[in-house]
């Protein structure tokens, strides 16, 4: 399913044909600056700048025998360059080159991703000021507490957003690293400054140093920061949801003509998309996690991380770009009901109102506690179902019209009291 809405330029970043084309570009950038430094002569780097080649099929057929992949594109390679090969993979171990490769790939997806967020945030910035005084309950413990707007709890999901965006800008630039280094990282059969003209070449910065591989902290950092991005769509998703509740209904995800939403009842409208994106991010969650177990290797290296980056790594960049997308989509054709949400607030009967009571009447010189009491008395006879509003008791109240006038009651009951700063926010964004 995810590849149906996978973007042709991330997918395309992870076939075989991708992978063995980011390993050709180094490969011939290492070429290109040993021929700069006189070491492969002219006419053999023309050969090999010219001919350089692979062949996917052909990669399959020796590796299943070799069981090497890197051996079997050398050797496709070499079929293709002829004589002139002998110069190609001087001096480099396969982790010069998978690891290299691979943080060019990393780089063009991050990018995918990048602009994906920033789309994100660019709907939420939209909703958020369509919605600043769309007046609704906010909730704590999903249950209600004080009135606030649609729009400010966008402005949350927005600055998360931003964030994220900070976040994987930073992950980007900590991933454009490759080595060029030898077997265990010591430079024993190449020149450091071939390493800085190839990687140079390729748009790679060199790592401070290396042992056989890049080390897998900087995979880690850059899986978790898609983890938390993940993440952040989750926590958008999961209130949408939670706002589509049939006794709810302040939002909906779009739901198309023609849609069905349930095989046996034909009037269900469910928010299938959030619940798939909420999904979704367990398995980004997940391969971060795979990542962090990959920091830890034997020694210089061992393999074990390279069967777990194969998947790991593509799937959680297609899967993040694909939330992206789907989360941005959601926000932009996001259905919103202002009237369900004053409906909503005034379930309680003017509960929500309680706090402004309790200081009013802290302010008049009653103790904290015993304030407290007596607004708390007259609000769990509303949440027992006595018919009358909590404005009504408190007007009934003795204790309560001895410190307050009638006017004071009243316009405690006015929610323009908690809009008051709506602006200060929207000045930040």
């Amino acid at each position: 399913m995810i590849a149906r809405y996978t973007r042709p330029e991330m997918g395309a970043l992870w076939t075989e044909d991708a992978k063995y084309q980011s390993w050709l570009d180094v490969e011939v950038a290492v070429c290109e600056a040993w021929a700069k430094k006189g070491k492969i002569p002219k006419k053999d780097i023309a050969i090999i700048k010219k001919k350089a080649a692979y062949n996917v099929k052909q990669i399959e057929k020796i590796e299943a025998v070799v069981r090497h992949d890197v051996i079997a594109f050398l050797t496709s390679v070499s079929k293709h360059v002829g004589p002139s090969s002998r110069f190609v993979h001087m001096g480099m171990t396969s982790s010069d080159l998978v690891d290299s490769a691979m943080a060019l790939r990393m780089v063009k997806a991050c990018d995918i991703i990048i602009e994906g967020q920033k789309k994100l945030i660019a709907a939420l910035k939209k909703l958020a000021v369509k919605h600043k005084y769309t007046v609704m309950i906010g909730r704590s413990h999903n249950i209600h507490a004080e009135p606030i707007t649609f729009g400010l709890k966008v402005l949350v999901w927005y600055f998360e957003g931003k964030r994220n965006l900070e976040r994987l800008i930073s992950a980007k630039e900590e991933i454009r690293v490759g080595k060029i280094s030898g077997a265990v990282g010591n430079y024993a059969n190449i020149d450091p400054a071939i390493e800085l003209d190839a990687l140079t070449r390729v748009g790679l910065k060199r790592a401070e140093i290396a042992n056989q591989i890049i080390q897998r902290d900087r995979y880690a950092a850059l899986m978790n920061t898609m983890a938390v991005a993940a993440a952040s769509i989750e926590k958008i998703t999961v209130n949408l949801r939670l706002m589509q509740h049939s006794e709810i209904l302040e939002t909906e995800e779009p739901f198309a003509k023609g849609q069905k939403g349930s095989s046996a009842m034909p009037h269900k409208r469910n928010p299938v998309v959030c619940e798939n994106l909420s999904g979704l991010a367990r398995i980004v969650r997940t391969n971060a996690l795979a990542a962090m177990e990959n920091i830890a290797l034997w020694h210089e290296r061992d393999i074990s991380h390279s069967s777990v980056e194969r998947i790991a790594v593509p799937d959680s960049f297609i899967l993040l770009d694909y939330m992206l997308a789907k989360c941005t989509w959601i926000i932009e054709e996001l259905s919103v009901f202002p009237k369900n949400m004053i409906r909503n607030m005034n379930h309680l009967k003017g509960l929500v109102f309680s706090q402004q009571v309790l200081l009013t009447l802290i302010s008049k010189g009653i103790s904290r506690e015993d304030a407290y009491k007596i607004v708390q008395t007259n609000a769990m006879k509303i949440w027992a179902g006595d018919p009358e509003d909590f404005k009504t008791k408190l007007l009934k109240d003795e204790k309560v019209v001895s410190k307050m006038s009638k006017a004071e009651i009243e316009g405690i009951f006015n929610v323009d009291y908690y809009l008051k700063n709506v602006e200060e926010f929207y000045k930040r964004l």
